[in-house]
């Protein structure tokens, strides 16, 4: 294949990469508390970010210094994805994490007699309302959620990235020989990733924030369902990488 045609296919198998179920799974329970479709947007460009930043790192170290990283090993960063994917279910159904946005970005959650919950953002930091015209979405994301809630998917997304990269490095290794050509190809991948994500993201939150308008407590069942799905997602998730894949079971 000729180089456009490589950078074309990394793009797409990045749009597709984002669709895995364990990075879905992963996002849902964080956009499930979105209440605008730019934060619900910043969510998945925060995610794929994150994802994108440990490829590379990953990648540079096999591609330009040949660093091998045993099957073992590999299969050890997945099972973290699993415990990730469980610890974000619990923290949902919990409400731990709610509290955890209110001690950390400056976010805290209200209810009224109405028995509906509102958001109520209260502004600990003076220096958030300073935002330029060229960041305004993303400081306005923080200004209303505060840092943590846009660090949180960066986090999840280098995890997801840690346990995906190595096989996608290979799999450049294997196929491009010039090694300029590979680490371009893997930043395109990202981009793609990127933006993937972010098209997901969206649309899950567009979904809830319109189901929210029309029924009560439906933002409540969706974080509730996602907490649900996340944490028996990663538990299969952990048996398939421990058991079925051998990370417990072989030598």
């Amino acid at each position: 294949m000729n180089p456009f045609t490589i950078l074309a296919v990394g793009f797409l198998l990045g749009l597709k990469h984002a669709t895995d179920a364990d990075h879905v799974a992963a996002v849902t329970t964080i956009v499930s508390r979105a209440r605008k479709l730019t934060s619900a947007a910043m969510i998945g460009i925060s995610w794929g970010i994150g994802h994108t930043m440990m490829i590379i790192v990953v990648g540079i170290a096999i591609i330009l210094f040949h660093v091998s990283i045993p099957a073992k090993l590999q299969l050890s960063f997945e099972f973290v994805v699993a415990i990730a994917l469980v610890v974000l279910g619990i923290l949902n159904l919990t409400g731990i994490m709610q509290k955890l946005l209110g001690a950390f970005s400056g976010v805290h959650s209200h209810f009224h007699q109405h028995d509906r919950m509102h958001i109520h953002v209260h502004h600990h930091d003076a220096s958030l309302h300073e935002k330029s015209r060229r960041h305004e979405a993303v400081a306005e994301f923080i200004t209303q959620h505060g840092v943590f809630q846009l660090l949180r998917p960066l986090i999840v997304g280098l995890i997801h990235g840690l346990a995906g990269s190595a096989a996608v490095a290979l799999l450049v290794l294997g196929s491009i020989s010039d090694q300029n050509l590979a680490l371009l190809y893997l930043c395109i991948f990202g981009i793609g990733t990127i933006m993937g994500m972010m098209l997901i993201t969206t649309i899950l939150g567009g979904v809830i924030i319109t189901g929210s308008r029309k029924f009560e407590r439906f933002d409540r069942v969706v974080t509730v369902l996602s907490g649900i799905i996340s944490v028996i997602y990663g538990l299969y998730f952990g048996y398939h990488i421990g058991i079925v894949e051998g990370l417990f079971t072989t030598p």
